[in-house]
C-alpha cells in the first residue's frame, strides 16, 4: 500500500468518526466512490451506531458498492448484534444488496424482533431474500405479526405479505377469520391493498375495522 493510500484510508476512517455529519457523509460517500475493501469493518460498525438518518443511508449505499462477498459475512454477524440499530440497518443493507445467501439469518425469532424497526427491516429483507419456492413458509410467519403495532408497522407487514404475491392469500385468508380483531382488521386491510393497490392505508385499515366491528371478516361479496 502507498502512502497516499494510507493516507486517504486514515482520513476516511477519521471522517466516519466526525462529530460533524457533514463530514461523515462526506466521508461514507468518498468510501462509495471508491471502494475499499479495508474500510468495509468500519462501515458495519458505524451503521450500529450512526444517529443521522441520512448518513445512514450513505454508509447502506458505500457497502453495496462493495463486493457482496466481503460484506455480507460482516452485516450477518451484525444482525446477531444484541444492539437493535445494528440489526436493523443490517438487515437494511442487505436488502439493498439481495445477496440470497444471507437468507439463513432471518429467522422466524427475527421477523418476530420485539423491536419494531428490527422487525420492519427483518420483513422487507425476508421478501427480497427469500428463495423461489419458500415464500408460503415465510408468509406464514409473517401473518403471525398481523396486528403488531401502530400504523406504520402495520403497513410495513402488509407491503410485505403483498410483495410475496399470490402465494400469500391463503395464509391471509386464514387470518381474516383470527380470534383477535386486531388480527383480523390488518388482515382485512391488506387484503384491500392486494386487490386496490391505489387505496390508501389508512383508509383500508379503518374500513377493516369497521368489517370486524360488524362481526365480518371481509370476505362478504369476493
Amino acid at each position: 500500500m502507498t502512502q497516499a493510500k494510507q493516507d486517504t484510508e486514515r482520513r476516511v476512517l477519521q471522517g466516519l468518526d466526525s462529530d460533524s455529519a457533514s463530514i461523515r457523509l462526506q466521508s461514507a460517500l468518498a468510501v462509495g466512490t471508491a471502494p475499499d475493501p479495508a474500510v468495509i469493518g468500519k462501515l458495519v460498525t458505524r451503521c450500529a451506531i450512526e444517529p443521522e438518518f441520512h448518513v445512514r443511508e450513505m454508509l447502506t449505499w458505500a457497502l453495496t458498492r462493495h463486493p457482496a462477498s466481503t460484506t455480507v459475512p460482516l452485516l450477518v454477524d451484525a444482525v446477531r448484534s444484541e444492539r437493535a440499530q445494528a440489526r436493523s440497518q443490517a438487515l437494511h443493507t442487505l436488502s439493498k444488496i439481495g445477496d440470497r445467501q444471507a437468507w439463513p439469518v432471518i429467522t422466524p425469532a427475527l421477523l418476530s424482533d420485539a423491536d419494531d424497526e428490527v422487525a420492519r427491516s427483518a420483513w422487507r429483507a425476508a421478501v427480497v431474500l427469500v428463495p423461489d419456492g419458500e415464500e408460503h413458509e415465510l408468509a406464514v410467519v409473517l401473518a403471525t405479526q398481523l396486528g403488531r403495532g401502530g400504523r406504520e408497522t402495520q403497513l410495513s407487514l402488509s407491503r410485505a405479505l403483498i410483495a410475496l404475491g399470490e402465494v400469500m392469500l391463503p395464509v391471509l385468508g386464514a387470518a381474516t377469520t383470527n380470534g383477535d380483531p386486531r388480527v383480523r382488521a390488518h388482515a382485512i386491510a391488506t387484503e384491500r391493498l392486494w386487490h386496490d393497490p391505489d387505496a390508501g392505508f389508512g383508509f383500508a385499515i379503518e374500513e377493516a375495522k369497521r368489517v370486524v366491528a360488524l362481526g365480518g371478516t371481509g370476505q362478504e361479496g369476493r
